[in-house]
Order: structure tokens, then C-alpha cells, then sequence
């Protein structure tokens, strides 16, 4: 069979959206748990919706969208420049991290990837292993044991964080970057917490207000900012970038003899903080939790690690031939994706899934319900690796798996996160196995920057 064909439809006769909820009702229900809204939504009314939210005189709404085909017109394709990132959430993400190339738009984000796509091609990544596979290794040296030596109880969550920022501050600073790895840890979340709320919310007040919320999030930037710009002003100042680290190479690119100022290097280390740990340290909690429920899937991982590697060193090459692993980590994506739901806004008057678009209207495209649309994957809420084996990949629409995003503006990290959470789980994996203490596969979740879950996810560890 081949490929789905993910180009633009033909016209159809357009169909004016459901409204399912009320104004006020769509703006609490949005508020106290925007996921559980959409697929409530979506379940009951289709892949299609309008949310009218606020009141009436603000003119706010959003249309909701869940099939890929869907996905294809808002990313992909011919019609991906009929939307920007000029919704609420993008507009709160630029006022906190800057104008980086998560939110960026137009000319100047296509300036930008020109001076950063040469720091994420596979060579750039492959090149980042060595780093990638010490501190791996440096904080599996450290997890816990109990009193026997043998096994011991960790809050995957915690741990996974640690791990991935130790991974992305050294790869963007190298041993410089180590006093700003408790800064990060300790900013990331309060900033994180005011950005969602703000962006979620269709009524703002005003910065200046000293409400605690605000004041913790400035506070947090003040401090992001300040460590981002201390590093590169230290980094200029001796002026070695030839150390292979990612701000090296920053301050070293050159597009037609032009080079990023300090602000727009300080803006690009901090998207690729935000996205180089929260997101891959999600994706490792929740393939961790599913492995620690499937231990006949564990043990084959387990097994293919054995023959792939052994004992010795990983490098970038096994990463890339451990087939298995990497099909547990996408089926655990696919139930647990790191942006659950992408906003965009209509630049111009559109269709999308035989729907009319308006100019200024957002649009919403919830990417975890396609990946769990039953049309798309049978079984949807049941964990299968086999989804990913075998050449199964090919015979889905080239939306139906997105935790990436798609089209031109897909996540450029995506490589060195998927490079990077494969090896974690082979050397972990190859050293404990790991069994899940709650019950169920389906853990609850909310949505912050990234999905993430409600309460800590605790495994047992047995050293091997």
C-alpha cells in the first residue's frame, strides 16, 4: 500500500462547525483543564468544533481540530503561511522567552532558522553522543538504592528532569554551564506556571500588577535571563567557540556575514532549554511507567540493547539500530505527546476540513486526540510498540504522529530528543529493570508548556 496522500483536498461544500459549549462554560472548562475539554468535545461532536469563549463583546473563540488532515492544511502543504503563532499562548511565550525560533514568525523566524539549522543537522547531533552518554551515565551512578544495595523507589518525573537539563545545559554551555543548571531548575517552573495561565486566559491583567503569580514569574525570568546573558557574555569575552558546544556554534554562525546579537542568542538558549528537557523528560517518564507495566515488552528491549551494545560505550550509530526502542518511546509519545495541542491563528480568510476560517480566528489542532483517534489506530489507548515496526510507519497518514509537530515549523530539536531519550532508556534499562506502582497505563495529565502528569510517577528500580 502507499502512503496517504496528505496534499490539499479538492473543494467541498463547506460546513459551519459545532458549537458545543456556551460561552462562559467554554471559558471555565478551557481554564480548569483544556485536554479533558477538547477530547470531551471531540468524542461527543467530531473532529470539527467552534469555542465561543468570553463575552460576547470580546469576540474570543477558537476552532478545534482532530483529524490530520486537518493538521496537514494548518502545518504542511501549501497553506502552512495561512496561519502564524500570533495566538494568546505564543504572544505570553514571546514576553517571557523572548523571540527565539519557537515564536518567531515570518521573515524573521525564516532568518533565524537559517542560523540555527546547522546547529541540529544529524552530524551536529551525532556529535553531541560522547556529552550525551556521560551525563547519562553520571546520573545513573546516582539514583538511589535501599538498604540491600538492590532495588529502590524514584520519582520518575524528578529524576528524568534532572537528567535531560543536565544533558541540554551541557551540550548548549559545556562545563561552564554547570552553576546554571540549580537556576534552571529552580526558574523554569514558577515562569512556566505564569506563561500557561496568562496564555489560557482571555482576560489579562496587567504585568505590573504584584499579584504573587506575576511576581514569582518575572522573578524567574529575571534569573533565567541573567544566567543566559552572563554565559554569553563570558563566552565572548574569550572568545573561544570552538569548544562544539551549541552557544559556541551560536555565536559562531555566520549567514552572509551576518551574526546573532547577544539578545537573540540569549532568546534561542532559552527555547532550547524550555524544549531540550521538559519535553524529552515527559517522553521519558511516561515510556519508563509503560515499560515498568509491560515487562515482557521491557525484557525484549532489554534484550535488543544486549545485542546492539553489550556492554561497551553507545554511540550515536546504536542509537539509531535499536529499532524496539525506538518504537516503545514513539507509541509511548503517541499516547503521552509533549504538545498535546498546537495554536496557530488564520492570516487570511481559509478553509480547513471543509470548514470556513476566518481571518483573526485561532484555530487549535489537538494532537493528542489525533493520536488517539480510533479511525487511526485500532485499540487507541492500548500501548503497542508494533505500531512503530516494521514498516507500519508508512502506511498512516503522515499526521496521524506528531508529538514533534509538522510542516516547516516542526520541533528542529526533534533528532538530538529522540537521540537523546533512546540512549537513556538502553543504559538505564541494560543496568535496572523497572516495575510501574501504579496500576493503570493511563495516567491523568494537564497541560502546562508540555503535558505532564497530575502527580508524581513512582517506579522501583532493581539493579541487575
Amino acid at each position: 500500500m502507499n502512503a496517504i496522500d496528505t496534499s490539499s483536498p479538492g473543494p467541498v461544500a463547506l460546513v459551519e462547525p459545532p458549537v458545543p459549549l456556551g460561552r462562559w462554560v467554554a471559558m471555565r472548562e478551557l481554564g480548569r483543564d483544556a485536554l479533558a475539554t477538547l477530547e470531551k468535545i471531540w468524542r461527543s461532536h467530531g473532529d470539527v468544533v467552534m469555542l465561543h469563549v468570553g463575552p460576547r463583546s470580546a469576540k474570543l473563540g477558537l476552532m478545534a481540530f482532530s483529524s490530520p488532515e486537518a493538521a496537514a492544511q494548518i502545518f504542511g502543504g501549501s497553506t502552512w503561511r495561512s496561519f502564524d503563532k500570533n495566538d494568546s499562548a505564543y504572544r505570553e511565550l514571546r514576553r517571557w522567552i523572548g523571540e527565539g525560533l519557537l515564536s518567531a514568525q515570518g521573515e524573521e523566524w525564516t532568518r533565524q532558522k537559517r542560523f540555527v539549522q546547522p546547529v541540529f543537522t544529524k552530524g551536529a547531533v551525532d556529535g553531541y553522543t560522547d556529552l550525551m552518554v556521560a551525563e547519562i551515565a553520571d546520573v545513573l551512578e546516582t539514583l538511589p538504592t535501599s538498604a540491600s544495595g538492590d532495588e529502590a523507589d524514584i520519582d520518575l518525573g524528578d529524576t528524568m528532569m534532572a537528567l535531560t537539563l543536565r544533558v541540554v545545559v551541557r551540550a548548549l554551555f559545556g562545563e561552564s554551564g554547570d552553576d546554571a543548571v540549580p537556576v534552571v531548575r529552580r526558574s523554569f517552573p514558577p515562569m512556566a506556571d505564569t506563561i500557561i495561565q496568562r496564555g489560557l486566559s482571555p482576560i489579562k491583567e496587567p504585568m505590573t500588577w504584584p499579584t504573587p503569580r506575576n511576581r514569582r514569574g518575572l522573578r524567574a525570568r529575571a534569573d533565567l535571563w541573567e544566567v543566559c546573558e552572563q554565559l554569553i557574555t563570558e563566552r565572548r569575552a574569550s572568545g573561544d567557540y570552538e569548544r562544539g558546544d551549541l552557544l559556541g556554534r551560536l555565536i559562531a554562525a555566520r549567514d552572509n556575514g551576518e551574526a546573532l546579537s547577544d539578545t537573540e542568542i540569549r532568546d534561542q538558549v532559552l527555547v532550547f532549554m524550555l524544549a531540550g528537557h521538559e519535553t524529552t523528560s515527559t517522553a521519558l517518564t511516561f515510556a519508563l511507567h509503560l515499560l515498568g507495566r509491560h515487562t515482557d515488552i521491557q525484557d525484549a528491549v532489554r534484550a535488543e540493547v544486549a545485542e546492539v551494545i553489550g556492554d561497551r560505550t553507545p554511540t550515536a550509530a546504536d542509537a539509531a539500530n535499536l529499532t524496539l526502542t525506538n518504537a516503545v518511546l514513539k507509541e509511548a509519545m503517541r499516547l503521552y505527546p509533549s504538545a498535546p495541542m498546537i495554536g496557530r491563528v488564520a492570516t487570511e480568510d481559509t478553509t480547513v476540513a471543509g470548514a470556513p476560517v476566518r481571518r483573526g480566528m485561532a484555530v487549535v489542532v489537538s494532537v493528542r486526540n489525533i493520536q488517539r483517534h480510533p479511525d487511526l489506530w485500532p485499540d487507541p489507548l492500548r500501548f503497542d510498540p508494533s505500531r512503530f515496526l516494521g514498516g507500519a510507519e508508512k502506511e498512516r497518514h503522515r499526521y496521524a504522529w506528531m508529538p514533534f509537530g509538522g510542516g516547516p515549523r516542526a520541533c528542529i530539536g526533534q533528532y538530538f530528543s529522540m537521540t537523546e531519550a533512546v540512549l537513556v532508556l538502553a543504559m538505564l534499562l541494560r543496568e535496572h529493570s523497572v516495575t510501574a506502582l501504579a496500576d493503570t497505563d493511563h495516567l491523568p495529565v494537564t497541560a502546562t508548556i508540555t503535558q505532564a502528569p497530575v502527580e508524581p510517577v513512582r517506579v522501583r528500580l532493581h539493579r541487575l
